[in-house]
């Protein structure tokens, strides 16, 4: 359907999964491969240059924005996933933001996945239906950790209860100072269960990924979301994120599980 893709999830465990060679995402030199979509702004158009590739990174820049004015972005990547690890390395930039970005999103972008696909979102939708991979940097002299969960449009469980909150902060990862690169990596089983691990050390585990028709934020997608009912999600896209903060992603790899 060039979206999710929505059905019962294959019971296997971690010991019955196959791992294919892992290979580039990104080739380090162009966007070959990944559509912008930008709010306010139609499919595949490229606002104000968000996305731009420079010595071997995906930076998003607002070098061409006056401001943000809720102009928040995603770079997917051209075809759909089920099961894999995905790894890559970040950094939120010390400058570059803008002043109208909002609070909650100063030093915040993040790595969706399991999306709608980006020709299925409507010109003004602000994220994609999707689970999000969140990306924090310091903020002020509070702990901020990165790697939480949140979930526009999509439900996940965690310890068999369904989570009622729209973002879930981890326990035991880092705030990490802007200007470091961080490792994260992301595991898919074919049974839907997600691990996120930020430079090595588990800080989600969850599973049962549900299209979420009472969902409030993932805005304009509501009608995408009832066409479909509270179906579980068993594929879709990669998208990064531009939040209203400049980060930079690169070593972007992915390594496709099929069970045995």
């Amino acid at each position: 359907m060039g979206c999710l893709a929505l059905g019962s999830a294959t019971q296997v465990s971690a010991e019955d999964v196959k791992a294919g060679p892992w290979r580039p995402l990104f080739d380090g030199k162009t966007l070959d491969g990944w559509t912008p979509k930008v709010a306010k702004h139609p499919v595949g158009e490229n606002y104000a240059k968000t996305f731009v590739v420079d010595h071997g990174v995906i930076r998003v820049s607002y070098a061409g924005y006056d401001k943000l004015d809720g102009q928040f972005g995603h770079l997917f990547y051209k075809t759909p996933f089920k099961a894999y690890r995905l790894r890559l390395t970040y950094r939120f930039l010390t400058e570059g933001g803008l002043a109208d970005t909002p609070a909650w999103a100063r030093s915040n972008s993040g790595i969706m996945f399991h999306s709608q696909s980006p020709e299925s979102m409507t010109v003004d939708q602000l994220f994609p239906v999707s689970v999000e991979f969140q990306l924090l940097g310091k903020d002020g002299d509070a702990p901020r950790p990165t790697g939480a969960v949140c979930t526009p449009g999509i439900t996940i469980t965690m310890d068999g209860a369904k989570v009622k909150e729209h973002c879930t902060p981890p326990a035991n990862a880092p705030t990490v100072p802007n200007g470091t690169w961080v490792k994260a990596e992301l595991e898919v089983l074919p049974n839907g269960e997600v691990t996120q691990k930020i430079n090595g050390v588990a800080v989600h585990h969850y599973a049962g990924m549900t299209l979420d028709p009472d969902d409030t934020v993932a805005g304009g997608a509501k009608p995408y979301i009832l066409a479909h009912g509270a179906q579980p999600v068993t594929e879709g896209y990669i998208a990064l994120q531009s939040e209203g903060h400049p980060i930079e992603f690169k070593d972007v790899e992915i390594q496709e599980l099929t069970a045995r």
